[in-house]
């Protein structure tokens, strides 16, 4: 194996990990945390929550995975700007979602707010 191909599979196995988190979170009895050393927040329904989490999750191994085919050209290919540039962008895109989305849609404390509002 070439040093291209290894550091691919490197990539890959990561990319791989993302897919393994989200498929297991498909299965959690728990709510899945997306951000680390951060408390949970109350989840209005646990398996819809972990359902998006997941999605988002195995969404972002498999971007994750096609930004590493720039791995696979020659070496020193100003290609892997596209790579390092895209998980950058794939990263915040997916912490906006998760914030404006996911956790606006199933946090507790959001949704009784929301309804008093309303009245």
């Amino acid at each position: 194996m070439t040093e291209i191909s290894i550091g691919f599979w490197i990539w890959f196995v990561f990319g791989f990990l993302f897919i393994a988190l989200g498929i297991r979170s498909f299965f959690s009895k728990e709510a899945v945390g997306f951000w680390a050393n951060v408390e949970m927040f109350q989840v209005t329904d646990i398996k819809q929550y972990n359902r998006a989490v997941g999605k988002l999750f195995c969404v972002f191994g498999t971007v994750f995975i096609f930004l590493g085919f720039p791995l696979l050209s020659e070496q020193n290919s100003a290609w892997i700007l596209f790579s390092v540039f895209g998980v950058m962008f794939e990263s915040i895109i997916a912490m906006v979602i998760y914030s404006a989305v996911i956790e606006k849609k199933y946090n507790k404390e959001n949704r009784k707010s929301e309804k008093e509002e309303d009245l």
